[in-house]
């Protein structure tokens, strides 16, 4: 706590109480300062560079202007969004009210599930639309969920296909989907509508209160396909009874406010999946009963042998 207490007279905060709600990538503290509320966030160390962070902040910013609902960043007294306390990169956002649609999702009924997938498909393409219309979103220094952030040597959350939990089955079967999807893309790449995305809009990164959807935790945004996009969202509601209702309303709300081919869904769907499969290898000593390494191996395997068998 000693960074996020020397943290806030940057922001003329420092009467302010705060109290700690998550730990599990950024450390994210409640700051109470009279009637007002705000997040403050100390940055994983060495996951983004400052100049990424920077990036992000503004492009944050710009969605707030453009109505989208979004913890929009406060400047410091200083003038920057970003500052450096004890060698941690600390913001201050504004705290938005209401719970997750991890919490939500379970007590509703098929109508409301649909009412919300068709809304978040709304304000996903509003957003996408907001960033395509910003002069900076080219210039903007996040990563890049493309073919080599996807299937490089080097991809963004891990060489999916280097999971140790693999079977000498699924292993080659991970890397003839690799190939073929690299083969794929390539030849895709120029006709996918492609631009900044926030790419992990699950259910635990989108906030209900009331009829608005709030968007947070940009960490992992960057330049990537919507299609990426539209799966991220889907991915895990697939094994749902209701599935093909909230796909479809999801599309349907996108394509309400801008143009979606999903021609190539399953390719992302499959993309998406193994991205999974990477991004746990580093965090394996968090599945110490490796049932969460299980479920997404097995997720993969289902969508890439889909895949494969339809392209």
């Amino acid at each position: 706590m000693n960074a996020a207490m020397r943290a806030l007279p940057l922001w003329g905060l420092e009467k302010a109480n705060i109290t700690l709600i998550a730990t599990r990538e950024n450390t994210v503290y409640r700051v109470d300062h009279g009637p007002d509320r705000y997040a403050l966030r100390l940055h994983r160390q060495g996951y983004r560079t400052n100049s990424e962070l920077a990036a992000e902040l503004d492009w944050m910013a710009m969605m707030d202007r453009a109505g989208l609902s979004v913890p929009a960043p406060i400047a410091s007294f200083d003038g920057p969004f970003l500052q450096i306390v004890d060698g941690v990169q600390v913001d201050v956002l504004t705290w938005l009210e209401g719970e997750t649609l991890d919490a939500a999702l379970p007590d509703m009924d098929a109508a409301m599930h649909a009412h919300v997938f068709h809304q978040l498909g709304q304000d996903m393409a509003r957003m996408h639309t907001a960033i395509d219309a910003w002069p900076e979103a080219n210039s903007c220094d996040r990563p890049a969920w493309d073919l080599d952030g996807l299937l490089g040597n080097a991809p963004l959350w891990d060489r999916f296909w280097d999971n140790p939990a693999l079977s000498q089955d699924q292993k080659a079967q991970m890397l003839v989907f690799r190939r073929t999807a690299a083969d794929d893309l390539a030849t895709l790449a120029p006709t996918v509508d492609y631009g900044l995305i926030h790419a992990d809009l699950v259910p635990a990164n989108v906030m209900m209160s009331g009829d608005t959807l709030h968007f947070i935790d940009f960490d992992d945004g960057g330049f990537g396909f919507r299609l990426f996009e539209v799966a991220t969202a889907l991915l895990n509601r697939r094994a749902a009874p209701e599935y093909p209702m909230l796909r479809m309303a999801l599309i349907d709300g996108y394509t309400a406010v801008r143009p979606l081919d999903t021609t190539h869904l399953p390719l992302f769907l499959a993309l998406r999946a193994a991205t999974y499969v990477g991004w746990n290898i580093a965090r394996a000593a968090e599945d110490q009963t490796r049932a969460r390494n299980a479920r997404f191996i097995a997720q993969a395997e289902h969508l890439v042998t889909d895949y494969l068998a339809i392209r």
